[in-house]
Order: structure tokens, then sequence, then C-alpha cells
């Protein structure tokens, strides 16, 4: 992997991703009762989405680190152009 791509995903501020599968995305939307394009929204061309290789209409999972709780939280992002 070029060193540029890989910095931006080792980065201590950058949180672990990955692309979220479709039976999962489609729990999670059901859960909620909402559609992706009611979740919010995370450009193609965004840094930390290079490693992924996702395409316009896949859901990137981003895992955090809650301040508050010290636990992880899940947050999903749609991808788009």
């Amino acid at each position: 992997m070029p060193e540029s791509k890989l910095a931006s995903t080792v980065h201590v501020l950058v949180p672990r991703m990955e692309v979220a599968s479709q039976k999962e995305v489609g729990e999670m939307l059901e859960k909620h009762g909402i559609s992706a394009e009611d979740l919010p929204r995370i450009r193609i061309t965004d840094p930390a989405l290079i490693p992924l290789g996702p395409k316009i209409g896949d859901v990137i999972k981003i895992f955090r680190q809650s301040p508050a709780t010290c636990c992880e939280v899940l947050y999903y992002r749609l991808v788009v152009e």
C-alpha cells in the first residue's frame, strides 16, 4: 500500500472503518425505521475510504471510541459522489 494511503488510516484520530454487509445494513435500517438515504453521507473521495475501495451506495461502518463511556460506538455513513 502506498505510504500516503496508509498514513490516513493509521492516524490516532482516524477511527476504524469497514464496508458494511448488505445484510447488516438491512437489519440496521429496519431496526431504526429509516432508509439508506436518511443516513449521514461520506464522500467517496474521503482519504480514509481509499484503502476500503467502496462504491457509491455502499454503507461504511465506523467504529469510534466514546469519550463518555470508553465503549466502542458504531456510526454508519452512506458513500456518495
